[in-house]
């Protein structure tokens, strides 16, 4: 569960950013400005972002704050599941990233999975909407909802990306070391129950 502080943390600047959107007063406007920066000092204090990565993230989007949208693909063969190895932290993940605007879910889940392996699938089935705080992801400034799209494998072959440096398939019993902002143990158990018994309902939170 997300600790208390972080949740607060993400409402001050939720708060701060709708403000600074719609006041029309001056002195609001330094208030809201304030309220930004307490938000961006919990987290610097409490997370690994620095303040500079901090201020960049809650100033480069305006208007009214949503919770972003994470969309990962589920890509099984021979009941082994495909992951990707994250140039970023060097640590394994099922494919996918921010949704994009222009394309819908299941696009985006199959863009992912193509730019990020060099596999190309066909989307089938939305599996899990998931909020991020209530799994054991590391600390995060964005509320963030996770899409999770269950894909059939239908061609293409194994390659790496910008953002990838390697793919391959693995059992639930021997997965490798996960990047748990991205994805968590729990949820890839979650998604081998899933596969396996197809008849299971999305799941949801």
């Amino acid at each position: 569960m997300e600790e208390k502080w972080l949740a607060w943390a993400k409402q001050i600047q939720s708060i701060a950013q709708a403000g600074l959107t719609y006041t029309r007063d001056d002195y609001d406007y330094e208030r809201y400005i304030e309220l930004r920066q307490l938000s961006a000092d919990i987290l610097e204090t409490y997370t690994e972002y620095d303040m500079k990565t901090i201020q960049e993230l809650f100033t480069n989007e305006t208007g009214y704050q949503t919770p972003k949208v994470d969309i990962r693909a589920a890509v099984f063969k021979n009941d082994n599941i495909l992951l990707v190895k994250e140039k970023a932290d060097g640590k394994w993940s099922i494919p996918g990233g921010w949704g994009d605007v222009g394309f819908s879910p299941a696009e985006v889940a199959v863009k992912e999975v193509e730019e990020e392996s060099g596999y190309l699938v066909e989307a089938k089935r939305l599996l899990a909407v998931l909020d991020h705080k209530h799994h054991p992801h590391p600390p995060s400034p964005y509320h963030i909802y996770k899409m999770i799209i269950g894909c059939e494998l239908v061609g293409g072959n194994a390659a790496d990306s910008i953002e990838t440096s390697d793919c391959d398939f693995f059992s639930l019993d021997n997965l490798p070391p996960l990047s748990i902002g991205r994805i968590t143990e729990s949820q890839i158990t979650m998604l081998f129950r899933l596969y396996k018994n197809p008849t299971l309902p999305t799941v949801f939170d």
